[in-house]
């Protein structure tokens, strides 16, 4: 189960309301530019019969559409459990109710409790906690092929842009903060767990890095 301190922020905001238009965002537009972009990336060293592993992936979009492009068996680790039964709905109209698993935990908390995989997925997940670059690398020791994360720019813009976010929370009384990490930073914890960078990209507000382990 998740940590207090960690997964109630999450709860807080990302509640089954959220969920759902999570869900039928998807449905009608599919993966934005970037994710498709992190898509390739993690199909690169080939995905027949892999396992994915996607961390805070909230409905799992991105281990869906690995498992359509070849993967053979996808979880979704997640710290707010409204995202459950949206996961598990879009699995099921997609096919892939026998090969998709849901699981709310807290991987800082207990990284042994969830299994290593070939790809290991994290999109825009980092930035939701103060622990960002431990989480990195964490999510990098469960990779034993291929990691790709996305994460906030480091530019004075993007700064500006969620420190107003993180002022409109705290006016509302919400305990949940978006965190800019060093990209730098964040590569060199998955570097430490022995993966090197294969690819990266970016777009206006978030980028994105694949590394791999070495055969």
């Amino acid at each position: 189960m998740p940590s207090c301190c960690r997964g109630a922020p999450c709860e807080e905001m990302f509640n089954p309301r959220q969920a759902r238009r999570s869900l039928n965002r998807y449905r009608r537009k599919g993966l934005g530019d970037l994710e498709r972009q992190m898509l390739q990336a993690a199909a690169s060293g080939g995905l027949d019969g892999a396992r994915v592993l996607e961390i805070g992936g909230g409905i799992g979009a991105l281990q869906i559409e690995l498992l359509e492009a070849g993967a053979g068996q996808g979880e979704v680790v997640e710290l707010a459990s409204a995202y459950e039964p949206y996961a598990l709905e879009l699995a099921r109209e997609r096919g892939l109710g026998d090969r998709v698993s849901f699981r709310v935990e807290d991987v800082l908390d207990s990284p042994d409790s969830v299994d290593q995989a070939d790809v290991v997925v994290l999109n825009r997940v980092v930035c939701c906690s103060p622990d960002g670059i431990r989480l990195a690398g964490v999510a990098a020791r469960l990779a034993t092929r291929t990691l790709v994360f996305s994460f906030p720019r480091d530019r004075l813009l993007v700064k500006a842009g969620l420190a107003l976010v993180n002022g409109s929370l705290r006016l509302l009384g919400r305990s949940f903060r978006v965190f800019v990490h060093a990209p730098s930073s964040l590569v060199a914890a998955a570097e430490a767990e022995g993966l090197r960078p294969l690819e990266s990209g970016r777009g206006f507000l978030w980028e994105f890095v694949a590394l791999q382990r070495p055969a």
